[in-house]
């Protein structure tokens, strides 16, 4: 018989990593949740129990680079093996606190450093794990919603609006993704747009209204994690179920590189 596959969510009490966590352990998956609220991460496990499954979970405010730290080691006190990263946790346009500008426990803009180094930070330490569980995957929780970066103002001290915010943390998590995929052929690296404005806690707030549904989005989604017709598929961005273009920087191996360099200095790790 096949082991389960040990799949760990970021952002996994919420929308679409609740909803996704729901199908994956529906199908028998082992799962790692993550959740910044550890009363709230309880509830979300709990209600996954009757499905057969085994629910583990990490707790880490993503805002906090030592608490990212703490949670990937946490993650790989858990298991020995890791056959999928999904690197959903995020925070959108608008919250929390409108559309001011935010900053960090690090002192980095805020949505930069949640919806992007958090996940970035994770990947790096959990890499020794997911290699050794090769064939693995990380999937990264995009959007079409993507701004060039501007190197030279990267924390977007001017000119700041949550929106453009929003729209280069989502777009670094995809350069970072192209990049992470060449240097690391042996682990499948994927990006995604699940849905436009699904009914999440984010959009409702933001928005007021959905346009697609959950459902949608976890399809989307739990393909990459799962279909075997992917099993080599890398380095690659998804609208929903097709192939799609990001950004044209996130074609340029020189933004790329750029991206990298900074993003290791920021989380003061050291590349190997």
């Amino acid at each position: 018989m096949n082991q389960p596959r040990t799949i760990a969510i970021t952002g996994a009490t919420d929308g679409l990593g609740r909803a996704l966590a729901e199908r994956l352990a529906a199908e028998g998956a082992t799962l790692i949740l993550h959740g910044r609220d550890a009363e709230k991460l309880r509830r979300t496990a709990d209600s996954l129990r009757h499905h057969p499954a085994r629910i583990q979970t990490v707790v880490a405010d993503l805002a906090d680079l030592t608490q990212v730290r703490r949670l990937a080691a946490d993650i790989t006190e858990l298991t020995d093996r890791l056959d999928v990263l999904v690197n959903n946790a995020g925070i959108g346009s608008g919250y929390p606190d409108s559309r001011t500008r935010q900053t960090s426990v690090d002192g980095y803009e805020l949505r930069f450093a949640v919806n992007y180094l958090a996940g970035f930070a994770l990947t790096l330490d959990l890499l020794p794990l997911l290699r050794n569980s090769a064939p693995a995957r990380i999937v990264n929780v995009a959007s079409l919603g993507q701004q060039a970066l501007d190197f030279d103002n990267l924390m977007l001290d001017r000119g700041y609006t949550g929106t453009r915010a929003y729209s280069q943390s989502k777009l670094a998590q995809i350069m970072s993704g192209f990049e992470l995929a060449e240097r690391v052929p042996e682990v499948t690296v994927n990006s995604l747009h699940p849905a436009t404005y699904m009914p999440t806690k984010i959009v409702l707030e933001e928005v007021g209204h959905h346009i697609d549904s959950l459902d949608e989005g976890v399809a989307a989604t739990h393909r990459l994690v799962t279909d075997p017709a992917l099993a080599t598929t890398t380095g690659r961005f998804f609208d929903r179920v097709r192939e799609a273009k990001a950004d044209r920087q996130a074609y340029d191996p020189r933004a790329r590189s750029e991206l990298w360099e900074r993003s290791v200095q920021l989380i003061h790790h050291t590349d190997r």
